[in-house]
């Protein structure tokens, strides 16, 4: 008899190279071409081209490798936009009603006959 093994662990991303998830893997990618990218085509002084190079990598080791409350920075991100653009005060007012909506009728059903009444109506 063949035996199967059942995956555990269904929830949990694999990892990729040192450790990091291929998510992780692409932002630090994108991370790395943006600082490759202030280092090498502004055109600003070659000093404050390294300073934003290093601000870029810094704050893309952050969204790599931080996981604030078990989820990543750019799920944080997401919910932090949705927070800002949703509005702030909610207003309850009760609807109108539609004049021309149907009133609620009260419908009554005859009760139908048991099999025991049927019996004693037939016998008498």
């Amino acid at each position: 008899m063949e035996r199967h093994e059942i995956p555990t662990h269904l929830e949990v991303a694999d990892r990729a190279l040192l450790g990091l998830t291929m998510r992780q893997l692409l932002s630090a990618a994108i991370g790395l071409a943006l600082a490759y990218g202030a280092l090498s085509d502004l055109p600003l002084p070659f000093g404050l081209r390294i300073a934003i190079a290093i601000v870029v990598i810094v704050a893309a080791a952050i969204l790599v490798l931080s996981r604030p409350g078990g989820r990543p920075a750019e799920e944080w991100t997401f919910v932090l936009l949705r927070y800002w653009t949703a509005p702030r005060v909610a207003v309850w007012r009760p609807r109108e009603r539609d004049q021309h909506a149907r009133e609620l009728q009260e419908v009554f059903l005859t009760p139908t006959p048991t099999a025991s009444a049927r019996e004693v109506s037939d016998a008498a």
